[in-house]
C-alpha cells in the first residue's frame, strides 16, 4: 500500500507540473493582447486588460493628482521649471568639480510605456545637480508629509545614488547655485557603493539652544535591498512622516523600515541629561586587574623549560623496501634540449626533474628519517598561576555631571519648511531613470498617483516577462545538461501513468490467493454413513443438535446469500464443482446444495464428539 501511495503521489506531482507548464503557455498567449488601464485598488493597484490586438500596447495617460499636492511631476512635458546647477562642488578637483552631468527626458529602455517619459541621468563619473521649486511650500504642522517617486537603475548600479533632497525654505535660495552644501531639510532615497546597499532617510535637526543643524540618520532597514538595485525594474520609493513623530519607508508599497524620530535616529535627537566629566582623569594607582600572578608561587625543580615540544620516535622502524640510494626526483630522460638554447647566454642546459618511477612502487626513496612525535617531557615556559587581585578596584570611569548642552525636543516633526526639491548626485553608472514625483499629505492621493504611473509600468513589465516555459528553454541554452533533467521530468509521469494505469491480466495464482474458502457439499449418503457409525446415545444427541441447526438454517442461508454475492469467484468455483460431480442426480445435487451449511455444521459437531469419546 505504501508503494502504491508513493507511486500515485509521483503521478499527481507530475500531472501538476505539466498543468503548470500549460498554464504558463496559455497565460503568455492571453497576455499578448491590447491592455487598457481602467482601475486600481488602493493597495494592490490591479489593472484590467482589454484584448484588441495581437501585441501588448499600453494606453497611457499622464497621471493627474486627485487631491491637494505640494508638488507633482511626470516629465511628460519636458523639464519645464527645472533648473540646472551652474556652480561647482567645493573641496574637489577642478576637473570634476563642475556640475556638468547631462540630463535627458526619455522613455524606459526596457518595457517602455508609449508616451510615458522620465528624467534620466546620462553621464558617468560626473556631478549632476538639478532642482525645481514646489508648487506650494510644505509646512510641518499637523499634516503628514508623503514623498514618493520612481527609480529604475536601467544599467544596474556600480557606485552612485538616486536620492532626492527637500531643500529648506530661505530668502537666499537660488537654484542655479544648488550644490552639496545647499541647506536641505530631508534627504531620502537609494544609494549604493561597492556591496553597501542603503536606503537613506536623513533630516537636519535644529538645535534649539545653539541654532545649529545636525544630521539625524534613520537606522538601516533589516530588509535585503540588493534586488532593488540589480533587477533593472522600476521601483516605487515612499517616505511617510507623521505628526506623531513616527516615520515609514516603503519600497513598492511595502514597508521596509519604520520607527520613531525620537528613538530610532542616529545620533539621537535629544542629547543625554548627564555626561562623563571630561576634566576627570583615572588615578595612576588605580588597579583594574581582576587576576594577578601568585607572587608566592615557585617553579618546580623538575620543570625543564629547555625540553623541545617534538622529538624523534625511537620506536619507528624503516619500512621494508625503502630505496635509500634512489633519489625522489630524476632528470626527464625523454626531455631534449631546445634547438634555440644558447649555452653562452642561457647557461648549461639541464633536463627538467620528474618523480622517480622506482619510488612509486616502493614505500619511499632517499635518506630515511625517523618521524617526529610529541615530547612527553615538554612543559613549556613556566608561569605563576593567577589568583584574585586583593587590590582590584574595578573598571574606572569618570563621574557623571549634568550635560551643559542638554535640551529636550519633544516634537522633532516640526522641521524647517520645505520649498524646493532637487537631485544632487554622483554616479559611476549611467541611465538612472526618475519619474512621477509627488509630495502630498494624503495616502489615498499618493496611492492613486502610483496606480496611474508605477502601476502601469509594473503591469507592462510583468506582461512582457517570459513565461516559465520560455525561461526553462533559455536556461537550457546556457546549461545544456538541463535538457536531460527536462526529459526525465516529462518522461517520468508518462512512464508512471503507463505502469500503474494500464490494465494487467490476473494470474491463476493471484485469483487463488484472493478467493475465499468454500464449503464442500455433503451428500445425504455420506451423512447417513456417519450416523450409522455412531452409538444410539450419540444419534439421539446428534438428532437434537440437527433439529437446532435446522431451526437456524434459514438465517444461515440468507447470510450465505450475501456472502456469495460479494464473492463471485467462489460461486463460479462451486458451480464448476457441482457440474463435475456426474455420479449424483440433479435432485441429489440440489438437496446437497441446500443442506451445505447445516451439513457442514453437523459434520463438525459429529467429529467433535468422536474426539471427546476417544
Amino acid at each position: 500500500i505504501k508503494k502504491m501511495r508513493f507511486q500515485w503521489n509521483w503521478l499527481y506531482l507530475s500531472v501538476l507540473l505539466i498543468n503548470s507548464v500549460a498554464a504558463e503557455i496559455e497565460n503568455k498567449e492571453t497576455l499578448d493582447t491590447d491592455v487598457e488601464v481602467k482601475d486600481f485598488d488602493k493597495q494592490s493597484q490591479e489593472t484590467n486588460a482589454d484584448t484588441e490586438k495581437s501585441f501588448l500596447e499600453a494606453v497611457y495617460q499622464t497621471p493627474k493628482p486627485t487631491g491637494e499636492v505640494y508638488f507633482a511631476e511626470t516629465f511628460d512635458g519636458g523639464l519645464t521649471g527645472w533648473v540646472l546647477s551652474k556652480t561647482k562642488k567645493e573641496d574637489t578637483d577642478d576637473n570634476i568639480a563642475k556640475y556638468d552631468g547631462q540630463w535627458e527626458v526619455e522613455e524606459l529602455k526596457e518595457n517602455p510605456v508609449p508616451g510615458d517619459r522620465g528624467l534620466v541621468l546620462k553621464s558617468v563619473a560626473k556631478h549632476h545637480a538639478i532642482s525645481v521649486m514646489l508648487t506650494e511650500p510644505f509646512v510641518f504642522d499637523n499634516k503628514p508629509l508623503i514623498v514618493q517617486y520612481e527609480v529604475n537603475f536601467q544599467e544596474g548600479i556600480d557606485c552612485g545614488g538616486a536620492y532626492i533632497k527637500l531643500l529648506s525654505s530661505s530668502d537666499n535660495l537660488n537654484l542655479e547655485y544648488f550644490f552639496d552644501k545647499t541647506p536641505y531639510t530631508i534627504m531620502f532615497g537609494p544609494d549604493k557603493c561597492g556591496e553597501d546597499y542603503k536606503l537613506h532617510f536623513i533630516f537636519r535637526h535644529k538645535n534649539p539652544k545653539t541654532g545649529e543643524y545636525d544630521e539625524k540618520h534613520a537606522k538601516r532597514p533589516d530588509v535585503d535591498l540588493k534586488k532593488f538595485y540589480l533587477d533593472k525594474k522600476t521601483h516605487l520609493y515612499t517616505l511617510v512622516l507623521k505628526p506623531d513623530d513616527t516615520f515609514e519607508m516603503l519600497i513598492d508599497q511595502t514597508v521596509v523600515s519604520r520607527g520613531s524620530l525620537l528613538e530610532d535616529m542616529v545620533p539621537p535627537v535629544n542629547p543625554p541629561k548627564e555626561i562623563e566629566d571630561p576634566s576627570e582623569k583615572k588615578p595612576e594607582d588605580w588597579d583594574e586587574r581582576p587576576k594577578i600572578p601568585d607572587p608566592n608561587a615557585v617553579k618546580p625543580d623538575d620543570w625543564d623549560e629547555d625540553e623541545p615540544s617534538k622529538i624523534e620516535d625511537p620506536d619507528a622502524v624503516k619500512p621494508e623496501g625503502w630505496l635509500d640510494d634512489e633519489p625522489q626526483y630524476i632528470p626527464d630522460p625523454n626531455a631534449k634540449k631546445p634547438k634555440d638554447w644558447d649555452e653562452e647566454m642561457d647557461g648549461e642546459w639541464e633536463a627538467p626533474q620528474i618523480p622517480n618511477p622506482k619510488c612509486e612502487a616502493a614505500p619511499g626513496c632517499g635518506h630515511w628519517v625517523r618521524p617526529m612525535k610529541n615530547n612527553p617531557k615538554y612543559k613549556g615556559k613556566w608561569k605563576a598561576p593567577l589568583i584574585d587581585n586583593p587590590n582590584y578596584q574595578g573598571i574606572w570611569s569618570p563621574r557623571k555631571i549634568p550635560n551643559p548642552h542638554y535640551f529636550e525636543d519633544t516634537h522633532p516633526f516640526e522641521m524647517t519648511t520645505v520649498s524646493a526639491i532637487g537631485l544632487e548626485l554622483w554616479s559611476m553608472t549611467s541611465d538612472i531613470y526618475f519619474d512621477n514625483f509627488i509630495i502630498c499629505s494624503e495616502k489615498e492621493v499618493a496611492d492613486r498617483w502610483a496606480a496611474d504611473g508605477w502601476g502601469l509600468k509594473k503591469l507592462v513589465a510583468s506582461a512582457n516577462e517570459p513565461g516559465m516555459f520560455s525561461q526553462l528553454v533559455t536556461a537550457a541554452e546556457d546549461h545544456p545538461w538541463l535538457w536531460v533533467l527536462y526529459i526525465l521530468t516529462l518522461a517520468l509521469p508518462i512512464g508512471l501513468g503507463v505502469l500503474f494505469c494500464w490494465p494487467t491480466k490476473k494470474t491463476d495464482e493471484d485469483i487463488g490467493f484472493k478467493k475465499t474458502d468454500v464449503s464442500k457439499p455433503i451428500m445425504k449418503g455420506e451423512l447417513k454413513q456417519e450416523r450409522e457409525d455412531l452409538d444410539d446415545d450419540e444419534i439421539e444427541e446428534e438428532q437434537e443438535n440437527e433439529d437446532a441447526i435446522e431451526d437456524g438454517k434459514m438465517n444461515e442461508i440468507e447470510a450465505g446469500e450475501d456472502d456469495y454475492e460479494e464473492n463471485e469467484v467462489a460461486d463460479e468455483s462451486q458451480e464448476e464443482g457441482d457440474k463435475s460431480n456426474k455420479s449424483g442426480s440433479e435432485d441429489e445435487m440440489k438437496e446437497a446444495d441446500e443442506s451445505t451449511g447445516s451439513g457442514d455444521a453437523f459434520l463438525k459437531s459429529v467429529r467433535k464428539r468422536r474426539v471427546r469419546k476417544d
